[in-house]
């Protein structure tokens, strides 16, 4: 990494609730509480096509690039939703009706005139929930960077309705942000760490992305 910015596109997201014994906040995933809720609303209003602008931040390079992607996102099926596990090796969970996800395709131009344009599809397993935040695996049937099923953790704040995914490439880590402001209108924010050693917290950073997403019908 990093990639052109033509090349990195982003993404764009059941529960019984029991308190344990001690009382603590973390609760097993089942179905419907209040962040379950907001967490299938926020695929809802997923679902459609939207309009993207986004700028570019290339630290090393001193580089600003623009580039601007339409979107298609479509609800994932029962059969999707199968294969996109069984690519991961992910054991199918009793509840595969309740998981989240979607199929997204997308087409990117820059202003350099870079075309680049990818079809994945994205499941999310909901495995604990502590306050309003839902966290769990985030599955692909191919990774944004490196053609390839990936599963890499995800967090969801039902307050702030924000998603944030952490995907570990081979030489960079990515951490995206998608905020749903309201049902038409997301903020993206793309921030790509060069990968530190094991053990070692998150420090260098090859390239930020910010982005306006507007959903168009």
């Amino acid at each position: 990494m990093p990639l052109t910015a033509s090349q990195i596109y982003a993404l764009s997201f059941l529960e019984d609730a029991s308190y344990n014994a001690l009382g603590s906040e973390k609760r097993e995933i089942g179905s419907g509480n209040m962040s379950q809720q907001a967490f299938a609303e926020f695929f809802e209003h997923c679902v459609g096509n939207w309009s993207t602008e986004r700028t570019y931040h290339y630290l090393n390079q001193q580089v600003v690039e623009r580039s601007h992607t339409d979107f298609q996102i479509q609800r994932l099926t029962s059969g999707i939703k199968t294969k996109v596990l069984n690519d991961n090796q992910y054991a199918i969970p009793d509840n595969l009706e309740l998981l989240q996800g979607f199929s997204l395709a997308f087409q990117t131009v820059s202003e350099t005139g870079d075309r680049v344009k990818q079809q994945l599809n994205i499941l999310f397993v909901v495995k604990s929930e502590t306050g309003s935040v839902l966290e769990g695996d985030y599955l692909r049937d191919r990774a944004y960077e490196e053609d390839r099923p990936i599963i890499s953790p995800f967090k969801f704040d039902s307050t702030s309705r924000e998603l944030l995914m952490t995907t570990t490439y081979t030489r960079v880590v990515s951490v995206d942000s998608i905020m749903m402001i309201n049902p038409k209108l997301r903020i993206r924010r793309i921030f790509n760490y060069f990968k530190p050693e094991p053990g070692q917290p998150l420090k260098d950073m090859g390239l930020v992305g910010f982005g306006v997403e507007q959903k168009v019908s």
